[in-house]
């Protein structure tokens, strides 16, 4: 049988689409709590919808990057597995990377060679059992999270909003390192060229997109243009990918 029409078929979607249901509840089930959380700390209707507004727009940028990942997984393992992989995980490389290990396991080029139906279950059950561990230390940490967080700030809550500020800028930090490690100025010395290669074009976009966002942060805050602030993001996504392919 055809490995793309396994991948397609009725009882995939239904299986791959139970997961997506608990995690719909989930983000439900977490959104109400978090409204009846914030009436117990005395913040007013109109505050909490329009954070959740904020939030809304501002994740509007990283879904339309998900999307085209899981575009590229439709093509290569199907609709039901990408849907449910990117709903679930959501990291476009991890997945495109665990897929392709797990064929290649058998000989098989992700996106190069047919899929057989052996392929197949090798990259779903590469881009899963890889995913364990996040979610077993997930598990188990989470409930030990504010012991730590409260002996690493000593009772003071700006610490702690200092070092959870710190983790973030270190986490993106590390991300965009990953796309400049190699020496940017090589985009230039080959201008003479055509194309780029795909480390040169992240790394350009890595750069645009520095600079849009300083700009809309700029704009932004001197302007005092709240709608500015929160689409800023999605802006500079957007914007980065279209003149990175432009260039």
């Amino acid at each position: 049988m055809d490995a793309m029409k396994i991948a397609n078929s009725i009882p995939m979607w239904i299986a791959c689409g139970i997961p997506v249901i608990f995690v719909i509840i989930q983000a439900v089930l977490f959104a109400r709590g978090a409204f009846r959380a914030g009436k117990k700390m005395g913040l007013k209707d109109t505050q909490m919808k329009r954070a959740m507004k904020s939030s809304v727009v501002t994740s509007i940028g990283p879904s339309i990057v998900v999307l085209s990942g899981m575009l590229s997984l439709l093509v290569s393992v199907g609709g039901p597995i990408g849907w449910m992989r990117l709903s679930m995980i959501g990291s476009v490389m991890f997945e495109s990377i665990a897929a392709g290990l797990g064929t290649s396991a058998i000989g098989v080029t992700l996106g190069t060679d047919t899929l057989t139906p052996e392929a197949f279950g090798m990259a779903v059950w590469t881009m899963i059992l890889c995913s364990i561990g996040w979610v077993l230390f997930a598990t188990f940490s989470a409930n030990k999270m504010d012991k730590i967080e409260h002996k690493l700030s000593k009772g003071n809550a700006g610490m702690l909003t200092t070092i959870a500020s710190c983790a973030v800028i270190c986490v993106f930090s590390a991300m965009c390192a990953s796309h400049l490690a190699k020496p940017v100025y090589s985009v230039f010395q080959k201008a003479d060229q055509m194309t780029m290669s795909s480390a040169e074009k992240n790394a350009l976009a890595c750069f645009l997109g520095a600079i849009i966002m300083a700009v809309l942060t700029v704009v932004a805050n001197k302007k005092e243009i709240g709608w500015l602030k929160e689409w800023s993001l999605t802006i500079t996504i957007l914007a980065s990918m279209i003149l990175t392919v432009i260039i």
